[in-house]
């Protein structure tokens, strides 16, 4: 049986991406835009900083295309692309070591906490019984 994909944030009649999916997709698109407000941040700081030039913009594009990337992984989630949900959880996993460095060494408490917080809740819709059998393109009851 083919499915046919809902609307965003909505399920037709039990077809389509499940509303799990859809919002871990909008999730992982605002990290890609955390991403890009990080490398402004980075290219707007490095002004007043004593580094080549050559090394920020550097750093400044790895950004971008790691942003561009995942960015990508969110809009597939949204969309329903099946490919997309194994990049989004290793996503979710690799920031993990960020959390924990905002909570211990970077002491930003605050920061760290928030950034737990949404990286675990995506990383738990990502794992759900129906983002699961989603993805296997099995039957969903």
């Amino acid at each position: 049986m083919r499915r046919t994909r809902g609307p965003i944030l909505g399920d037709v009649e039990g077809t389509g991406t499940p509303r799990q999916v859809q919002l871990a997709g909008i999730g992982v698109a605002a990290e890609a835009v955390a991403g890009l407000i990080a490398t402004i941040v980075l290219l707007t700081g490095s002004s007043t900083a004593d580094l080549p030039i050559g090394s920020v913009i550097g750093e400044a594009a790895l950004f971008v295309l790691g942003a561009a990337a995942i960015g990508f992984v969110g809009w597939g989630l949204v969309t329903g692309r099946r490919w997309a949900r194994t990049p989004a959880i290793v996503i979710q996993l690799l920031l993990l070591p960020v959390v924990y460095s905002l909570i211990g060494p970077s002491r930003e408490l605050l920061l760290g906490i928030a950034t737990g917080i949404v990286v675990a809740g995506i990383f738990l819709l990502l794992l759900s019984e129906q983002a699961r059998t989603w993805s296997m393109d099995l039957p969903q009851d």
